[in-house]
């Protein structure tokens, strides 16, 4: 193995047989083999889904099918509490207004799921193993950190779902920190289905999304929304008459739906299905059927997150908490001091938001919303766990038992949501989770940026590399929503109103803008760029590289030549 080490060594770093040179940015190196007596460096997919074999098909709903559940696992990220949360905030402060900016950011994150299913695909690693072999010691290390924080930020708002969740259906009788540690209990329990395989596993998440679908699309029927204003809000990118509250509350639409750690887990998913990836064909044709069950996962993902926004627009937006107060008192309801007696706007969470539904509509839709967001929960909590094993694992390249590297992700983020469950009242939550959206916003360059960069190199894709086309659009988008996060960032920390949280924020703000600019400095030499290549004016230079080697299985130490 030591000899191969060599070989391979000296291939990246003398001149190929054409004399052009090679340099980090065009090849990756693959990882050493495990050691015979270690366990086998697997999380989620110990035994990989044969693909059936069908002759001259254009398509296969046979081959769509063995391709369907990495995307559903991935799109359980646009169905989380946070984005549940967003999306009864958006009804309930501009009515329809606001649809279409939701069915552009799924439009959004479906281009950007695609890049990151395409570098599973073709490499046969994950971004964060990617990341691992190509960015140098210190900024690989900060880059691992800035996930972590992401990933943390994301699983204390499910977590913490959950725990609402189990406190509405129990009638208060659960408070949120038992809440918390029955859900850190039962998540272990569901992770480990996939003992009894991997389809049964996508079976159960499959479950879970069946359910978010009846409980919300229960409460749509319920309430019975204009079809009209729907499409209108839908198709019309437009805001009559919107204010500073509605453009911030398109703003977190964005930071909701598109979530950087996802990007890292949908590239690892990817992974679980059998792919010969020196047969080029077999390839292009997993990047075309995981593409379609993509789009097809983040349509129903869209439709779940549409119901709960035409619930919260028919039903209650520009209503006040004096009405709300009034029609919790006729009911009889036990939460009528939730809402205070004057007209401000009323102002919802996922807890309220089932309160009020439990006032105006009766106790079955209280119970009901409760198990809808039980089930986005807790599904969201264990892709939020695989997330967080798939990262730990490319960043640091661990290779501990499968029950340790699962306890070690929960683990991260238990403490910090303990101690928010312990000392924060279930009725006064929304301030956290409006705090954990911007902390995963600032984090979204540090997956956008990288799954660009990698995609977009032929050494890495080989033919699969992203052409000029999905180079500039990429670009755009990732600009984009990079702003679009920003500028929530910005109007967060301006609300604080402390002169010591401006300079630290202002400190930690200028240590942040070099490491992105650092990280958009890398992905502007891999799309082409070459001025910025400094490296060209001496021995190496990514402009005048020949693409000839890539990787083909993490599993292997063989280099394919193509």
């Amino acid at each position: 193995m030591k000899g191969d080490k060599n070989e391979n060594s000296e291939l990246k770093d003398s001149p190929p047989d054409n004399g052009v040179q090679t340099s980090q940015y065009n090849s990756i190196s693959p990882p050493a083999s495990p050691v015979a007596d270690e366990e086998p460096f697997s999380t989620y997919f110990e035994d990989k889904v044969p693909i059936p074999e069908s002759e001259n098909q254009i398509f296969s709903f046979r081959k769509l099918w063995a391709f369907t559940g990495p995307g559903f696992l991935m799109s359980i990220a646009y169905l989380d509490p946070g984005n549940i949360e967003s999306d009864l905030q958006s009804g309930a402060k501009a009515g329809f207004k606001l649809l279409w900016v939701l069915l552009l950011a799924t439009i959004i994150g479906l281009l950007l799921q695609r890049l990151a299913a395409r570098l599973g695909v073709v490499t046969g690693m994950h971004l964060a193993e990617v990341c691992n072999r190509q960015y140098p010691t210190v900024p690989r290390i900060i880059l691992w950190l800035m996930v972590e924080l992401a990933i943390i930020g994301s699983d204390m708002q499910e977590v913490i779902g959950c725990a609402i969740a189990l406190n509405l259906l129990s009638v208060g009788r659960i408070p949120l920190w038992a809440g918390v540690l029955i859900t850190i209990t039962d998540t272990f329990v569901f992770l480990f289905l996939d003992k009894y395989g991997l389809r049964k596993l996508e079976a159960f998440f499959g479950f879970l999304i069946t359910v978010m679908a009846i409980s919300f699309g229960y409460e749509y029927v319920l309430v019975k929304p204009d079809q009209g204003e729907l499409l209108k809000g839908m198709f019309l990118p437009y805001c009559a008459g919107c204010e500073p509250v509605q453009l911030e509350q398109a703003v977190g639409i964005v930071g909701a739906v598109i979530m950087p750690h996802n990007i890292y887990l949908h590239s690892a998913l990817v992974k679980s299905r059998e792919i010969d990836r020196r047969n080029k064909k077999e390839v292009k044709e997993a990047n075309k059927y995981y593409f379609i069950e993509s789009t097809i996962a983040l349509f129903i993902s869209f439709l779940i997150n549409v119901f709960v926004v035409a619930v919260f627009a028919q039903a209650f937006y520009a209503k006040t908490n004096i009405q709300v107060n009034e029609q919790c008192n006729a009911t009889g309801s036990p939460h009528t001091d939730l809402f205070p007696l004057n007209n401000d706007t009323l102002e919802v969470d996922i807890y309220k938001g089932g309160v009020v539904l439990g006032c105006v509509f009766g106790p079955a839709a209280l119970y009901i919303w409760a198990v809808g967001i039980l089930a986005a929960g807790q599904s969201s909590t264990m892709t939020g766990t695989y997330s967080g094993q798939f990262v730990m694992e490319g960043f640091l390249n661990l290779r501990w038992s499968r029950f340790a590297r699962v306890l070690l992700t929960r683990s991260v983020a238990i403490v910090p949501t303990l101690l928010v469950a312990i000392f924060q009242d279930v009725q006064h939550l929304t301030g956290m989770n409006d705090f954990l959206n911007v902390l995963q916003s600032m984090q979204l360059p540090f997956a956008l940026i990288p799954i660009l960069t990698f995609t977009s190199l032929t050494s890495i894709m080989d033919d699969f590399a992203n052409g000029w086309v999905w180079k500039i659009s990429g670009s755009v988008v990732i600009l984009v929503v990079c702003a679009i996060n920003m500028y929530f960032v910005v109007v967060y920390v301006t609300s604080l109103n402390s002169v010591l949280l401006y300079v630290l924020a202002s400190l930690l703000s200028i240590a942040y803008l070099c490491f992105v600019v650092y990280l958009a400095w890398h992905c502007l030499i891999a799309l082409g760029v070459s001025c910025l290549d400094f490296s060209s004016r001496g021995q190496l230079g990514l402009s005048r590289h020949t693409d000839i080697y890539l990787l083909n299985d993490m599993d292997t130490d063989s280099v394919v030549e193509r």
